[in-house]
């Protein structure tokens, strides 16, 4: 797999019916290794050692409804009372990262609606801070610690 712009980690890989599984921390079970779960997996250690992060309120693969479809939100973080506070979505590092990216994570967050969407290809990453107040957004120089949020 590529090389990607995120710390290493100790990656736990295995052979499954001739295929690669890798071992996702936060569903405690190993998943088929596609190009975006290379990126998720990076991401999400990255959030937990590097960002204090606490695992027991992240999620991954969370099932939301929307116009009667079931849609995927690839990474949810939770607040302390499990209201979602963070989408992140992420693509392969083929993938640019495009507006169409950005409009995939907000049609998510008009059910979730939360205050920070984050979207990473593994050599980008991108955080928008949302200020329903001021009905706006900003982009965030870096992914926020924790602590921050």
């Amino acid at each position: 797999m590529l090389s990607l712009n995120l710390p290493s980690f100790e990656i736990k890989l295995k052979e499954k019916d001739g295929k690669t599984i890798i071992f996702d921390v936060l569903r405690k079970r190993y998943v088929a290794l596609t190009p975006e779960e290379w990126v998720r997996q990076h991401f999400v250690h990255y959030l937990l050692k590097d960002k204090g992060y606490p695992s027991s309120l992240m999620a991954n693969e969370v099932f939301v409804r929307l116009n009667g479809t079931s849609k995927r939100c690839d990474t949810v973080l939770y607040r302390q009372d499990l209201k979602a506070r963070m989408i992140i979505e992420y693509k392969a590092p083929n993938i640019e990262i495009t507006q169409k990216v950005f409009d995939q994570i907000t049609r998510y967050n008009m059910v979730l609606k939360v205050n920070y969407l984050v979207v990473s290809n593994g050599l980008q990453h991108y955080c928008c801070k949302i200020d329903y107040h001021e009905m706006s957004y900003h982009f965030l120089p870096e992914i926020p610690n924790y602590s921050l949020l």
